[in-house]
């Protein structure tokens, strides 16, 4: 192997184990409590080495939320995909997003850290880009097939995301016991069937 392609790989070796370990810190104790100190440390690189990947914390923090919220949304593909019936693709995905988001590493991340440490602009560019395209593609489908009754889109997948949102936050919150995850998949289910004309 060519010595620039080992340069590469050693490159992207310590960009993915910089990712890895400030997610696990972020996600532990949150994006204020830890330093960069403890981040280099723990990937066992220098804050030279942080540097040439990310422009700092902040940076670093955006580059694991991305990972996060892209790894939530091949959640919900996959399980949206598995289905050939566009409605069932439809409840599929919203249900796997409620159980991709009960992942308390995730949850904090995602959904507490995310636009706290970003802002809330940011925050909800970022998870428009990352999620509610492929849930807006499957509402048109369905309005398009007839299932869903005509209407503009836009709206309805912004007021789906913010209620699934909404519910992960609460779940991330809930103190009564996982039983609560049941009970938010089952009260979603029952909002995705109220949009059906028939």
């Amino acid at each position: 192997m060519r010595e620039d392609g080992v340069r590469a790989q050693r490159r992207e070796r310590t960009r993915h184990t910089l990712l890895r370990e400030g997610r696990r810190l972020f996600a532990e104790r949150g994006y204020g409590a830890v330093g960069l100190a403890e981040i280099v440390r723990a990937a066992g690189v220098t804050k030279g080495a942080l540097y040439h990947h990310f422009t700092g914390k902040a940076d670093l923090f955006r580059a694991v939320l991305e990972e996060s919220q892209q790894e939530v949304g091949r959640r919900v593909a996959a399980a949206a995909d598995a289905h050939d019936d566009p409605w069932v693709r439809l409840t599929a995905g919203c249900q796997e997003f409620l159980t991709a988001t009960a992942d308390p590493e995730i949850q904090r991340i995602m959904l507490v850290e995310g636009p706290a440490v970003l802002g809330w602009s940011q925050w909800r560019a970022m998870d428009e880009a990352n999620s509610t395209r492929h849930l807006a593609d499957e509402l048109a489908a369905l309005v398009d097939a007839g299932i869903v009754a005509p209407q503009p889109v836009a709206p309805l997948v912004h007021l789906l995301s913010g209620a699934m949102n909404e519910a992960a936050l609460w779940l991330a919150s809930s103190v009564t016991g996982p039983e609560d995850l049941a009970s938010t998949r089952a009260a979603l289910g029952r909002m995705l069937e109220a949009l059906r004309t028939g």
